[in-house]
């Protein structure tokens, strides 16, 4: 039975934790299928011969039918998938509109289950498959005026873990990664739902100085590089963790969450973001 990751297709590969996920994989010997709207291949890219750019729109079926066919026809079979493609909106749940909240959903989450359910038919048939979806520390710590995009990477880490046990007689096994701050471009192209620019709002002062906290954060945060090698790791093991959450403060704040009460935790998190 095979055991070693050489094939690895990772969606929003072609920029952020994507991108850089992308280049330590190639570095660490996998061959990696960069799937992307654009079909770019990463920025400074100097493995190029381990990376291999994919038109991929996980918001289209036809399009993650398309590349998962294509990787197939090239290789025989897809041994990892990392689902890490996403988008992020921001601005107070009252004012967010159905329209705005099913555009969090509809990369982040129904793009996921996309490409989960086209690979997978090929791993059951190896009996053999990594699947490490991205999630967000936000998934158990929620942040205020960003609760769509909190709300989507819980979803994201449940859906995680029912796969896990769905899986197990297969042969496939399942981690979801839970970064924290990360500097990435992910930030510049965070979408602020249309009522957030409303100054009249009774929400617009105190949600226009959380969200820049959040920017400054992440900003300030670690590399992206980081959340790769965590992946990586994950990659290498011969059984992965059910969850992994790089760096230790963060990973102290996902554990602390499931033991102290939730009225201390939001407390927190609101002197932090919504003073």
């Amino acid at each position: 039975m095979k055991k070693k990751v050489e094939i690895v297709l990772i969606t929003g590969g072609s920029s952020g934790i994507g991108a850089e996920t992308a280049k330590v994989l190639a570095m660490a010997g996998m061959k990696v299928y960069a799937g992307s709207r654009r079909g770019t291949a990463p920025d400074d890219c100097d493995c190029s011969e381990n990376i291999i750019p994919l038109v991929m729109d996980v918001n289209d079926e036809q399009s993650v039918e398309s590349a998962v066919n294509c990787i197939i026809e090239k290789e025989g079979h897809i041994d990892a998938l990392i689902s890490n493609a996403g988008n992020g909106i921001a601005g107070p749940i009252e004012q967010t509109t159905i329209e705005e909240g099913k555009y969090q959903f509809e990369t982040c989450f129904w793009g996921m289950h996309r490409t989960i359910r086209a690979v997978l038919p090929y791993m059951r048939s190896n009996k053999f498959g990594r699947i490490i979806t991205v999630s967000s520390v936000a998934a158990v710590v929620p942040i205020p005026y960003q609760a769509f995009y909190s709300s989507v990477k819980s979803a994201v880490l449940t859906y995680s873990k029912a796969l896990s046990i769905e899986l197990k007689p297969f042969g496939i096994q399942c981690c979801s990664v839970l970064p924290g701050d990360t500097k990435t471009g992910f930030t510049a192209s965070r979408k602020m739902i249309k009522s957030a620019s409303d100054t009249t709002s009774p929400y617009y002062e105190i949600s226009q100085r959380s969200v820049a906290r959040m920017e400054h954060d992440e900003q300030s945060g670690m590399p992206a590089a980081r959340i790769g090698n965590a992946i990586l790791r994950q990659l290498r093991s011969r059984r992965m963790t059910i969850t992994s959450t790089p760096r230790i403060d963060y990973y102290a704040a996902v554990s602390l969450s499931g033991f102290l009460p939730d009225r201390f935790i939001l407390w927190v998190v609101g002197k932090l973001y919504s003073k």
